[in-house]
């Protein structure tokens, strides 16, 4: 019986790359990772059809896995202030010749997006970095996210701690992403008003764009959830608005 090789995603990230450069034809590439060429096309099918689960999927650890957990602590939480809760969370991000991915810090009272970094692997560095840089603004009550590798890493954890012992960590139940939803539903409008609309040459161009999306997203654009304010009016204090997680 032939035993099943498991993948990791920063591996899958490394061929796909391989394969749309077409630097070398798919039974080479096939040959050279003693992978069937079948499973390369089934891989680069899901990046070119903008399928980001082949690649976001692994990221989440097994029940059986030995990292840390944390648990929810947001239910029935009344978020009445800036900093009180950041929420953070990763997304795939298409290219012409590639991919990236994509994360933020987003302070949920404000909606305001406090950091970002983008990678074009899914290793815990590009969070912390992104991490770095919110803790350079502010330091909140909680963080929450899911449970991905990069959130549950000693080194993600271990900056927060770090950081200030009194920030608590919070995690989203498995399979549960409204638990994330401030969050998420930044990604919903990043992808319809930044990310479909372009079609980035190159990872400078996406930073580039992505970082002026972000500007509007935070200064120019209002919000119905806020009273019609920019999430930077709301987190300098000239709006407020409470938020209740159900």
């Amino acid at each position: 019986m032939v035993q099943r090789r498991n993948f990791s995603s920063e591996f899958k990230a490394k061929v796909v790359l391989e394969l749309l450069r077409e630097e070398e034809t798919v039974s080479q590439i096939a040959a050279k990772h003693k992978i069937h060429h079948s499973i390369l096309r089934q891989w680069k099918k899901s990046v070119t059809e903008g399928l980001p689960s082949l690649f976001a999927d692994p990221r989440k650890k097994s029940a059986e896995d030995e990292s840390p957990k944390f648990p929810y602590l947001l239910r029935g939480v009344d978020i009445n202030h800036p900093n009180h809760t950041w929420g953070s969370d990763i997304t795939y991000v298409r290219l012409k010749g590639g991919f990236m991915y994509l994360t933020v810090f987003l302070d949920w009272y404000s909606r305001y997006v406090i950091s970002w970094s983008f990678s074009d692997s899914l290793s815990a560095d590009f969070v912390v970095e992104a991490l770095e840089d919110a803790f350079r603004s502010a330091r909140p009550m909680i963080i929450n996210s899911d449970q991905g590798s990069q959130y549950t890493s000693n080194q993600y954890v271990d900056r927060i701690r770090s950081e200030d012992c009194n920030i608590k960590i919070s995690m989203d139940g498995r399979g549960r992403c409204m638990d994330n939803i401030f969050t998420e539903r930044f990604w919903r409008s990043c992808k319809q008003e930044e990310v479909y609309l372009k079609d980035y040459e190159s990872p400078r161009e996406a930073r580039r764009s992505t970082a002026e999306y972000i500007d509007h997203y935070n200064h120019l654009r209002p919000h119905q959830a806020l009273g019609y304010l920019t999430p930077w009016e709301v987190c300098t204090g000239r709006g407020s608005k409470r938020v209740y997680i159900k």
